[in-house]
């Protein structure tokens, strides 16, 4: 009796069974886990250099001085995550992350480019807001 073959993937990228198939992480969690490394100050603030774009870079570098998401002997985790869709190419995300018994809300928004990578156009963190150098 001839040995019985299990059916092929009807796509070539599709995974055998029982084996999931490696996703790419999305954008938003990308750049939530990237801007708490920058603000608890686990990575340095020019490590999000080419991941900017306009006033954010400024921005988080403003926020990440004070380190506010460091918690003593705690790892700073996003917890949740959600983003709305303004328009095409534009993402508007918040997270909350906690750091020891801490819990912070982060808002970030996210514009893809020209050469289709994504960028951190606005960052905020919950609490009060720091004044702008520029404003009048």
């Amino acid at each position: 009796m001839p040995a019985v073959q299990p059916p092929r993937a009807s796509r070539p990228d599709a995974a055998a069974p029982g084996i999931t198939p490696r996703s790419r992480p999305r954008p938003t969690d990308l750049f939530a886990d990237r801007l708490v490394a920058v603000l608890s100050g686990q990575r340095p603030v020019h490590w999000m250099l080419r991941h900017t774009a306009g006033q954010a870079y400024d921005d988080l570098a403003r926020l990440a001085e004070r380190n506010p998401l460091r918690a003593p002997g705690v790892r700073p985790v996003v917890s949740d995550l959600g983003y709305f869709v303004p328009r095409d190419g534009a993402l508007e995300v918040f997270a909350r992350v906690a750091a020891g018994d801490r819990l912070r809300a982060l808002a970030f928004r996210l514009e893809r480019g020209r050469d289709l990578r994504w960028r951190c156009t606005a960052v905020e963190l919950a609490g009060p807001r720091l004044p702008r150098e520029d404003a009048g």
